[in-house]
């Protein structure tokens, strides 16, 4: 049933935030994450049963211990911890999939997207838009590298077919019928950004800028932005698959042209070296096409590889939980993998 026809007034509001190596900045981001769920609480804006979805990505540091405490101590905090490093978009994964709360936002720990900006995505969502997209109008706090490249990659992506909101990251909010709907993918590649638009629902945007980072580093290097870049584009686009097919008529043009050539400087001219020039520039342009072609193939078919096998994105380790009073609306109990 459309939520149209079924209006929650007031939500039950769930925020799902991927840690990784976040000791520095944790316990600031907890206290201002339940700053602002008392004032949505107490302007009636939210249920007392939100909660706050902590998930530890296999930090080598003492974010889960910070964590541990947080949740014994506030009984709106969930800690769950992953067996492993697996990745910020499987972290994300695994407390969307924990949450039962009406509307789930997802927001990185440093909060440089602003946790204010939540209360403006619960406005939208009572006026009816299943998914509310946290847009960056400004990046002034990125160096000029990092926000050249990071608006590049939109404007390819888009170029290769991908469907993304300009400068929109993973901070938005999902009605509890669209994540239900987007824990339905089964792909082992998760590329969120991408898959949220694949659901179709009534989507807005909250546009904001950017904060800077009050702690710790960036742990979105450049070496992850370009692995997350290429698993969007072969996730959701077989334009470099084409390319491959536009790229052997064009060589197969230019080797016919090289032929010609040389040809013509054997048979009319006295400059041709006996078997350098016939052997040597086909061979070279021919082999580097190859190599080419046969690396974006590959890369597609370890992407099936990954696929086929069917294993789990994840293992949840632990979650670490303040048992709550007994909720007034309709709940399902947390599962732990």
């Amino acid at each position: 049933m459309s939520r149209s026809h079924s209006v929650i007034e007031v939500p039950a509001l769930a925020i799902v935030v991927p840690c990784y190596n976040e000791e520095e900045i944790l316990q600031e981001t907890c206290s201002e994450l339940l700053q602002l769920m008392d004032e949505l609480e107490g302007s009636g804006r939210i249920q007392p049963t939100s909660k706050i979805y902590l998930v530890d990505d296999g930090s080598r540091d003492a974010t889960w211990p910070l964590m541990e405490a947080i949740a014994a101590h506030d009984r709106r905090v969930v800690a769950i911890r992953l067996s492993r490093n697996r990745g910020h978009q499987n972290a994300l994964h695994a407390g969307l999939s924990q949450t039962v709360e009406d509307a789930v936002v997802s927001i990185d720990a440093d909060l440089q997207d602003g946790a204010d900006n939540i209360a403006a995505m619960l406005e939208h969502y009572a006026a009816g838009s299943e998914v509310v997209y946290g847009v960056r109008t400004e990046r002034q706090t990125d160096t000029f590298f990092k926000r050249f490249t990071a608006e590049g990659y939109y404007k390819v992506m888009h170029k290769l077919g991908v469907d993304l909101v300009f400068n929109h990251a993973d901070f938005r909010l999902l009605s509890r019928r669209a994540l239900d709907a987007l824990l339905e993918y089964p792909e082992a590649n998760l590329f969120l950004r991408g898959m949220v638009r694949e659901l179709g629902f009534t989507a807005s945007q909250v546009e904001y800028e950017r904060r800077v980072r009050a702690a710790g580093d960036s742990k979105y290097p450049l070496r992850r932005m370009l692995s997350l870049a290429w698993s969007g584009i072969t996730a959701f686009s077989t334009a470099p698959l084409r390319a491959i097919t536009v790229l052997g008529v064009v060589s197969s043009a230019l080797s016919v042209a090289v032929i010609a050539w040389v040809l013509v400087t054997r048979l009319f001219t006295d400059n041709a070296v006996p078997g350098w020039a016939s052997i040597l520039l086909p061979l070279l342009f021919i082999g580097s096409v190859q190599l080419l072609c046969v690396g974006v193939i590959g890369e597609y078919i370890a992407k099936l590889y990954e696929e086929v096998k069917r294993r789990p994105k994840y293992h949840i380790d632990q979650i670490c939980r303040t048992q709550a009073p007994v909720a007034k609306y309709q709940h399902r109990e947390l599962e732990s993998n």
